[in-house]
């Protein structure tokens, strides 16, 4: 027996060595390859656009002014003055946009740290000499928030602000399905809702809210045909594409900020719907809205289902979108979910040809997928993978993400304050969320119930287990909104 453990002992040190091994030339790899994208796509702008657009990679700060926004900060929290035509907004950025560590970076840091260490033992050298001279170097202490007299004239009106760029940029798709935000007059965000067609005959309100890189067909591809004939006569079950995702719209100068997201949701479903009580059913990112939405919506929200939460509790000394991100993209090549999420995460222009490759083309690869199938596979999970831009893509996954790290322990504290019933879902198998998220949410709200279903992972949790999950959703919204219970939270 003790051979045995000791044998997996060894294969799985030589396996973790090769995998760290690999991760660090392939990274380094990465890191020179996304260097020199980020001048081809230069180019390629100033030539197609007659412009181009900072990148994070050069120059957070410029990245974000050039949009008519201005960076008060840029250590610790950062935060962008939004001035609109009507009212001047403070909102909160994730600094991974800007500040994310770089494996070539840390090999050029070594490289310079030796240069300093030699220059330090030759500087004692000529200390010792008669000759040598102390010069004493007065040292600036930066405060944590600048604020200049550029805030006041753009309220004065004398700084001409880039107008927003409505249309797609040429690396994104233009076609009717993800362009036809474009040519409606409604600047909301596009849903699908099934219940009962006379508002008056719903008891109940149901919004569903999609993942990363996800669309509301995640939801009516799978849940809504397998609900029972009662729910759909009786609820109204509302699932959005979230903003910058699917059919809704994807603003090429929005940051998609927590209030962003928020705004829409509420703009498009709640208020022009009257949707007074409702329950969330969320999945992986969709789960920091939903929490946010409880803990704006206190006495609204009646039950909340949220199916593989991102909460990684930070250590105490720890910056929070820093660590929250190196745990959902560690850097690694094997898994390969773990591998896809650190590319998407760590690198503004890889992602950004990825997408241009997949995203801009995904009429050939639906056609090719069905070709090769024949037909026999269901496309709605592509769908959701393809139509989204890079912008909004990036800046979800930063700003949501891991810019919510330092909100999440909050949230998750306001909502053990509330009434309405908490259930926590995940599968056993999750590569990308791990397991122990789940429980962590269990830890902060006690009455929370958590189930972990076997054999499945982040996609599979309700992917091929949509009519187990359908009947379940229905249990959870009948308890939740039983006799003995209120109407709200």
């Amino acid at each position: 027996m003790g051979v045995v453990m000791k044998t997996k002992s060894v294969f799985f040190l030589t396996g973790r060595f090769i995998n760290d091994a690999l991760s660090f030339v392939v990274f380094l790899l990465l890191d020179f390859l996304d260097f020199v994208l980020c001048f081809i796509f230069k180019i390629i702008d100033f030539i197609v656009e007659a412009e181009w657009k900072p990148c994070y990679c050069s120059s957070g700060r410029e990245a974000i002014t050039r949009s008519g926004k201005i960076l008060l900060s840029e250590k610790g929290e950062s935060k962008i003055v939004c001035l609109t035509s009507s009212k001047l907004q403070l909102e909160e950025i994730s600094d991974t946009l800007y500040t994310r560590p770089s494996t070539l970076s840390e090999v050029s840091k070594l490289t310079v740290n030796e240069i300093k260490k030699l220059k330090l033992e030759k500087g004692f050298v000529e200390k010792q000499h008669p000759s040598y001279k102390t010069v004493r170097h007065v040292g600036t202490v930066r405060s944590k928030f600048t604020l200049n007299s550029t805030i006041v004239e753009m309220l004065q009106g004398k700084i001409r602000r880039e107008p927003s760029r409505p249309v797609h940029r040429w690396s994104d798709c233009d076609c009717s399905f993800c362009a036809s935000w474009i040519y409606s007059s409604k600047d909301t965000l596009f849903f699908r809702s099934q219940g009962p067609k006379d508002p008056r005959a719903a008891k109940e309100d149901v919004l569903f809210i999609h993942g990363f890189i996800s669309s509301s067909a995640f939801w009516t591809e799978t849940l809504f045909p397998n609900f029972s004939n009662s729910v759909k006569s009786t609820y109204r079950l509302f699932a959005v594409d979230l903003l910058g995702f699917g059919q809704s719209p994807k603003p090429a100068d929005s940051l998609y900020t927590l209030r962003e997201h928020l705004d829409m949701i509420e703009r498009s479903v709640l208020e022009p719907h009257k949707v007074k009580s409702f329950h969330i059913v969320a999945h992986s990112l969709g789960c920091i809205l939903a929490l946010a939405l409880a803990v704006k919506h206190p006495g609204a929200v009646k039950s909340l289902t949220l199916l593989a939460p991102p909460y990684f509790p930070v250590p105490k000394g720890e910056q929070a979108a820093q660590y929250v991100m190196k745990q959902v993209a560690p850097k690694r090549v094997w898994p390969p979910i773990a591998f896809g999420a650190s590319v998407a995460c760590y690198y503004e222009h890889i992602s950004r040809t990825v997408c241009l490759l997949v995203s801009k083309n995904h009429r050939v690869w639906e056609f090719l997928t069905k070709l090769i199938t024949r037909n026999r596979v269901r496309t709605f999970l592509m769908e959701g993978f393809f139509c989204h831009t890079h912008n909004a893509a990036w800046h979800t996954l930063h700003n949501i993400i891991c810019g919510s790290a330092g909100k999440l322990e909050g949230y998750l504290d306001a909502v053990a304050d509330l009434k309405c019933d908490v259930n926590v879902i995940h599968g056993s198998n999750d590569e990308l969320i791990p397991v122990e998220c789940s429980h962590h949410v269990k830890t902060k709200i006690p009455r929370a119930r958590v189930k972990v279903i076997d054999k499945k992972d982040h996609i599979t949790i309700v992917v091929g287990n949509q009519k187990a999950f359908a009947r379940e959703l229905e249990e959870i919204w009948r308890n939740a909104s039983g006799d003995d219970k209120k109407a709200g939270c």
